[in-house]
């Protein structure tokens, strides 16, 4: 199986590691994060590693390109394509698989694998996370990872647009 894979083979490699190892704590701790993660920088980098650091398995949900559009990201966006984006996502160390997903958040993903942990960035909080009523329901432990000052797509897309003379 290859690191980006359908929602379908996620669940079924999740269940298939899951029933060999037994019950917990002795099967992996999957940990699952979602996000446009458009054009890749060091933001990404530190808080991909972080979440990683928090399980065993860190999967990916990554927004579709029609997902990107329902988010009020701007017209242009997302700028780099969901397969390119997968593809990227995956080849990181700390990533184990990336999956995309097609709706407004990723609930549905995360009903189907049920991740022990969940990491969003500290831009969200859980009165403010769409998922997090699903994620209390599956028992899933949701975490946040500070955000780096200055490191976002935004910012960086403002620089590529505006850059200073």
């Amino acid at each position: 199986m290859g690191r980006v894979v359908t929602a379908d083979e996620l669940q079924t490699h999740l269940a298939s590691l899951r029933s060999k190892a037994g019950s917990p704590p002795h099967y992996p701790k999957v940990v699952t994060t979602n996000g446009c993660f458009d054009i890749l920088h060091v933001g990404h980098l530190r808080y991909l590693q972080a979440a990683k650091a928090m399980g065993d398995l860190l999967v990916v949900a990554v927004n579709s390109d029609r997902s990107v559009k329902t988010l009020n990201k701007g017209p242009d966006r997302p700028v780099v394509g969901e397969a390119d984006r997968a593809e990227l996502l995956a080849g990181l160390a700390c990533v184990d698989y990336a999956v995309i997903f097609d709706e407004h958040t990723p609930e549905s993903l995360l009903r189907l694998i049920k991740p022990d942990i969940h990491v969003k960035g500290g831009d969200y909080n859980p009165n403010s996370l769409p998922e997090a009523a699903t994620l209390k329901e599956l028992g899933t432990e949701l975490r946040f990872v500070p955000m780096i000052a200055g490191r976002s797509t935004t910012s960086l897309l403002n620089k590529i647009n505006h850059p200073a003379c």
